[in-house]
């Protein structure tokens, strides 16, 4: 099976920066992480785990909640099999567990239909 292994949190202060990692292994022959979409989701204390960007398979589109659009940015590296969140002007409420997942398309993402997901990594942002 297809596991994801999300890396890069730690304690920052506010408006430092981050980059999480998102590697892949474990492919079916013939397939790689750019046969998935792949999004990176966070789950902050007390509150419901929220999408916060994905990269399509195949041309990269890449899609950001309002609240990070303009600070985060995500992309892909194929022949690492990781996917990466640049995260910057970091915030307080950027503050979650931050989790990568992969779905076969992003319509799939979309109805939270994720077929594999990785550990989470811890962000914490201080004021």
């Amino acid at each position: 099976d297809v596991q994801l292994q999300a890396f890069g949190g730690g304690l920052v202060q506010a408006g430092g920066s981050l980059r999480l990692s998102c590697a892949a292994s474990g492919f079916t022959s013939g397939f790689t992480v750019d046969d998935y979409a792949i999004a990176w989701f966070r789950q902050a204390p007390g509150k419901e785990r929220e999408g916060v960007s994905c990269i399509r398979r195949g041309d990269n589109t890449t899609y950001y909640t309002d609240s990070v659009k303009g600070r985060f940015t995500i992309s892909r590296d194929n022949a690492k099999s990781t996917v990466y969140l640049q995260i910057n002007s970091l915030k307080p409420e950027d503050t979650a567990v931050y989790y990568c997942a992969a779905a076969p398309s992003y319509s799939n993402v979309i109805k939270m239909n994720l077929h594999y997901w990785g550990k989470g990594t811890q962000v914490t942002v201080s004021s």
